[in-house]
């Protein structure tokens, strides 16, 4: 285990699987980026999870479920502002710090105020907790997914990220199990386990290395991590408007509404106990995460065969078309068995092509920044999507809607047609090495 990667010039050709020629390095830091983001999302269902019983804790006796619909949208959009907010400021330092270096802080950063948020007295401190969260969360992701792409040989990359994307849903899965057990102890021992995360850093610190390009860069005293530099050149500022899109239309599609499936399945079963709505939500949550495993990978497969811009435009349709039939139709138990995985099939497929594809948009200067301003971001338009589902609920039932909650997600639904128009510009990909200046 020796070197960062292998040197540009000498990689593996691609004979027969896509992992022939990985060395164990290259499986080291495949593994590593892929628990980092893993547990990353891990923190993420806890959140979605508990953040309905935590917000009803918090707020005042007598609170209307409207009022904690919309307190819960605000808490997810400061979460996810936090998120945008980290993933700009750590992906400029993976560029001038160093990948391995930044998705170290951030894995400590996200697992230490995860557990702080066990301690929220209040609203507004349980929101703050949140957004600082979010800072260590959204600059994991371009730090990890970098690192990555430039450790793996060329026939391997596409894979490589599309595996480390499926196995995120793995961390949905785990957050989901955990709430069968800990959820009903309480909604703050949910968060007490998100500091797990921060061992893998005591762990792994030591033996990571930064990959050769990001070395070689840094040699040739190259300006890095510039956002001035995303947007002075026609080509990296056309890549930068596009992954920004891209990311606003499936971000705003899972967070503003996907993510939603908890309170979804409370109205849908109202009449039911508490005991058991809640048993059908850590049920549906890990059905939506099995299904999102499976759209990952789907994905990863496709694109690798179809090219980047079909499996993008496939991926929103069917996005558009899972959350419309589950959010109109979902009413009953059964109904939860096959919709809910179809809708974290739909809904989650398209974030494999988030990892793959804005790599491969920026040269090794910029690609850190790049990645980071387009998955993170995006979030801070994005985070009016939760707080606009809330605020959509809200004004549906003054207007007299008989299922405000439906009408206001199906409506938001349409942000996926964003992105299927946004394909039309973006460039294809595939087969390409990694972009570099001349």
């Amino acid at each position: 285990m020796s070197g960062a990667s292998v040197p540009p010039g000498h990689r593996p050709l691609a004979t027969g699987h896509w992992y022939r020629g990985l060395t164990g390095y290259h499986w080291w830091i495949l593994i590593v980026a892929s628990l980092g983001w893993l547990f990353d999302t891990m923190d993420q269902r806890i959140f979605v999870l508990a953040r309905g019983p935590a917000m009803n804790s918090l707020l005042p006796p007598g609170t209307s479920p409207a009022d904690i619909t919309w307190y819960s949208g605000l808490a997810t959009a400061v979460f996810m502002a936090g998120w945008a907010i980290g993933g700009f400021y750590f992906g400029i330092l993976g560029d001038r710090w160093g990948r391995a270096k930044t998705m170290m802080v951030t894995i400590l950063m996200y697992s230490m105020f995860t557990g702080l948020s066990a301690l929220s007295q209040n609203q507004w401190d349980f929101m703050a907790y949140r957004f600082l969260t979010g800072l260590g969360v959204g600059g994991e992701f371009a730090a990890g997914v970098t690192l990555v792409a430039e450790v793996m040989p060329d026939h391997a990359r596409p894979h490589a990220l599309g595996l480390l994307q499926t196995l995120s849903a793995i961390g949905n899965i785990i957050g989901s199990a955990i709430s069968f057990v800990i959820l009903p102890l309480g909604w703050r021992w949910m968060f007490v386990v998100g500091i797990v995360p921060a061992l893998l850093v005591v762990a792994v610190f030591r033996r990571l290395k930064e990959p050769e390009a990001w070395q070689q860069a840094r040699r040739e005293n190259k300006k890095m991590g510039s956002v001035h530099d995303l947007f002075a050149h026609p080509r990296w500022r056309r890549h930068t408007f596009i992954g920004l899109t891209l990311a606003i239309s499936g971000v705003v599609g899972l967070w503003g509404i996907g993510f939603w499936t908890p309170e979804l399945i409370r109205e849908a079963l109202g009449s039911a106990p508490v005991a058991t709505r809640n048993y059908y939500v850590s049920l549906g949550t890990l059905l939506q995460d099995v299904g999102a495993f499976f759209g990952i990978y789907t994905f990863t497969m496709f694109t690798a065969r179809a090219g980047r811009r079909p499996a993008f435009v496939v991926a929103y349709l069917i996005g558009l078309a899972a959350t419309v039939m589950t959010f109109g139709w979902l009413h009953q138990p059964s109904d939860i068995l096959w919709m809910i995985p179809i809708l974290g099939f739909c809904n989650l497929s398209v974030f494999g092509g988030f990892s793959i594809y804005f790599p491969e948009l920026y040269p090794t200067r910029l690609r850190s920044t790049g990645v980071g301003f387009c998955y993170n971001v995006g979030r801070i338009i994005a985070a009016l999507g939760p707080f606009t589902l809330g605020g959509l609920t809200v004004v549906f039932a003054g207007a007299g809607f008989g299922a405000p909650f439906r009408a206001a997600a199906i409506s938001l639904a349409s942000i996926y047609l964003l992105g299927v128009v946004t394909m039309r510009f973006a460039p294809e990909t595939r087969g390409q090495p990694l972009p570099e200046e001349k």
